[in-house]
C-alpha cells in the first residue's frame, strides 16, 4: 500500500482520502449531524472501556469487530450487509466503524465514534481501511466466531506479522451482562410486543390468511415504535403466525395457509429497536381446541409457569433444563420436546447474534445472574397426524434482579385467554 497517500480532500466537510490518482478508495465521508440515540454518552463510553480493560489485561492491542451483533453493541450502527464488509476498529484510544460508500453518511451519523468510508473501486479497499487504522498493531482481537477461513487469510495478508486473538468470547460474556439503560429499551420492546399480539388476535379469524395476520401486527407495531421514539430507524420489525402443521417448527414462515376453525396457532411477534430484538410468542386456537390438544396445552403452560419461577439469580441453565426435562419426562412427552426452554437477549435477530452462553439447555453450564435478560419458553411438537398435532409454545421475557427475576411481558396465555372466538 505505499502508492497511498492521506491527505485532507474536498470531497466535504471534515473529508479525509486514501487515494490513488484519481480514484478515492477510503474517506471520512462525516455528512450531517450525529442522529439521537436510546443510549448515553456514558452508557456507551462504558462498553468501550470494558473492552479495551480486557484487551489492556490480554496484550491486544486493537480489536476489529465483524458482526453485525457487535458493531452494533460498541456503535450504535446497524450494517445492511448485501455482499460488502464491515469493520470497527477499537484500540487504547479510538472507536471507528469501517462502512460501505453505498451507504453514505449514515454509518457516520449512527457511530458513537468515527467512521470511515471505503469504496468499491477496488476489491481489497475495505482492507485497505483496516490497515490504516491498525498500524503498529501486533496483537488485534477478531471474532473467530464471525470470521471464515478465506475471510481470516484475507486479513492475514493485509496484515502481515500480526497475531491474530479471538476477542468473540470476552465480548458475548459482556454483552449478556444489560445495563439499565438496555433494560429501558428492552422494557419498551415488550411493551410493542403485547401491541403486535393484540393485534394477532384481532385479526384471527377462519377463513382469515397467515399473512394477513402477519400484516396486521407487524404495521401495528412498527407505528408504535414509531410514535415512540425522537428518532428511530425503522427496520426489520417482523411477525410469524403459524398455523396448523406449520406450528410444528418454532420459526417457520409465514405462508397464505388459510385459518381454520379448530386449527393450532403460534402467534409470535418481534419489534426490532436499535438492533435490540424482543418476542412474544404464545399458542392460540381459532374458535375451540379438541380435549387432547386442551391437554398437551395445559401440560406445556405448567411447564411454563414452574420454568418462570427458576428463573433467578445463582440458578445454572443446565439445571433449569434438566428440572423441567423431568417434568415432560414424567408425562411422556419429553420426546416431542424440540430446542432448549430459553435464551439470552439484547442485539439479536432472526439473522445476526446470538449470546450462546445463556442459553437454558442442558450443556450449558452458565449460572444466571443480575442485569441478564431471558426468555422461558417451553415447547412440543406433537407429529401430523397424532391426536393433538402441533406445537405448543409459549414465551416470557424476564429481568434478573438481585432476589429474582421481573417478567416483563405481562401478556395472558392458556386456555382460559387464546382460544379466538368468530
Amino acid at each position: 500500500m505505499d502508492d497511498l497517500n492521506l491527505r485532507n480532500g474536498s470531497a466535504g466537510k471534515g473529508v479525509a482520502m486514501i487515494a490513488n490518482g484519481d480514484l478515492l478508495h477510503v474517506m471520512k465521508w462525516h455528512n450531517g449531524e450525529k442522529e439521537w440515540s436510546p443510549f448515553s454518552e456514558a452508557e456507551m463510553t462504558r462498553r468501550h472501556n470494558d473492552l479495551r480493560g480486557y484487551m489492556a489485561k490480554n496484550d491486544i492491542d486493537a480489536a476489529l469487530l465483524t458482526s453485525y451483533h457487535n458493531i452494533c453493541y460498541y456503535s450504535g450502527f446497524l450494517y445492511c450487509y448485501f455482499g460488502r464488509k464491515y469493520g470497527m476498529v477499537i484500540d487504547a484510544g479510538n472507536a471507528t466503524t469501517i462502512t460501505a460508500a453505498i451507504d453514505g453518511g449514515q454509518p457516520w451519523r449512527r457511530t458513537f465514534g468515527d467512521n470511515i468510508t471505503y469504496t468499491d473501486w477496488r476489491r481489497d479497499n475495505f482492507f485497505r481501511a483496516v490497515a490504516s487504522l491498525t498500524k503498529g498493531v501486533k496483537r488485534l482481537g477478531i471474532e473467530f466466531d464471525h470470521v471464515s477461513i478465506d475471510y481470516r487469510k484475507l486479513i492475514e495478508d493485509a496484515l502481515p506479522g500480526v497475531e491474530l486473538v479471538d476477542i468473540a468470547q470476552p465480548a458475548m460474556w459482556m454483552r449478556t451482562i444489560k445495563s439499565p439503560e438496555e433494560h429501558k429499551l428492552i422494557r419498551e420492546g415488550a411493551r410493542i410486543c403485547n401491541v403486535g399480539g393484540r393485534a394477532v388476535m384481532e385479526a384471527v379469524r377462519a377463513g382469515v390468511p397467515e399473512y394477513e395476520v402477519a400484516i396486521a401486527s407487524t404495521n401495528a407495531m412498527i407505528r408504535e415504535i414509531g410514535k415512540g421514539f425522537p428518532f428511530v430507524e425503522l427496520m426489520d420489525t417482523w411477525t410469524w403466525i403459524q398455523s396448523g402443521i406449520n406450528t410444528d417448527g418454532a420459526h417457520n414462515p409465514v405462508t397464505n395457509r388459510t385459518v381454520r376453525a379448530g386449527d393450532i396457532l403460534s402467534l409470535n411477534c418481534f419489534p426490532m429497536i436499535f438492533g435490540y430484538y424482543t418476542a412474544l410468542e404464545r399458542t392460540l386456537f381459532c374458535e375451540y381446541a379438541s380435549d387432547t390438544h386442551l391437554d398437551y396445552w395445559q401440560k406445556n403452560c405448567e411447564v411454563m409457569r414452574v420454568g418462570s419461577d427458576l428463573i433467578k439469580p445463582g440458578n445454572k441453565c443446565s439445571e433449569i433444563a434438566l428440572e423441567l426435562n423431568d417434568m415432560y419426562r414424567e408425562w411422556g412427552l419429553l420426546k416431542y420436546r424440540s430446542f432448549g426452554y430459553g435464551h439470552s437477549f439484547g442485539v439479536l435477530s432472526h439473522y445476526y447474534g446470538r449470546e450462546a452462553g445463556v442459553e437454558l439447555r442442558e450443556d450449558i453450564e452458565t449460572e444466571l445472574k443480575p442485569g441478564m435478560v431471558v426468555s422461558m419458553e417451553p415447547m412440543i411438537m406433537i407429529p401430523e397426524g397424532q391426536p393433538g398435532a402441533g406445537g405448543y409454545r409459549e414465551h416470557d421475557i424476564f429481568i434478573v434482579t438481585e432476589t429474582g427475576a421481573e417478567n416483563i411481558t405481562n401478556f395472558p396465555y392458556g386456555p382460559e385467554h387464546m382460544i379466538i372466538k368468530g
